[in-house]
């Protein structure tokens, strides 16, 4: 059963996280991209969120983390749910095998089409590197 403990959530920035984490507390490490917290539930999973255009985001407003989408546990025992948002702690419904597994495919879907779209941009259109191997040539 899950038992929902905490309801705050206090905001530490860091270079590396900790190997020793407080519970109540966001660790957030601008550097390297990513954020951990000890599981709000109290079953003192250690929970990693990377930090990206397609992965969690991350804002700070008045000291206050706001970490997004959801995180969701499921592969630890508790599948606990929740949103941090303002330093709070909002508890979530816990999903279905089947709802986890449709997250996750839409997830990698999401993350193929992030990729093609990012690949295309730095590819540029045809005629832009023709242009460029062009003027690359001249010189």
């Amino acid at each position: 059963m899950l038992v929902k403990m905490n309801s705050k959530i206090e905001l530490m920035l860091v270079e590396f996280i900790p190997e020793s984490l407080e519970m109540g507390i966001l660790y957030v490490s601008e550097r390297f991209k990513v954020a951990a917290h000890l599981c709000p539930c109290g079953c003192e999973n250690k929970i990693v969120t990377p930090l990206g255009p397609r992965e969690w985001s991350f804002h700070e407003k008045n000291g206050k983390p706001t970490l997004s989408p959801s995180v969701g546990n499921w592969q630890i025992p508790c599948r606990s749910h929740y949103w941090i948002r303002g330093g709070q702690i909002e508890w979530s419904d816990q999903w279905t095998n089947e709802k986890i597994e449709a997250g996750r495919i839409r997830d990698h879907a999401r993350l193929r089409l992030y990729m093609t779209a990012k690949e295309r941009v730095r590819k540029g259109s045809f005629w832009e590197r023709i242009k460029t191997w062009f003027l690359a040539t001249v010189k």
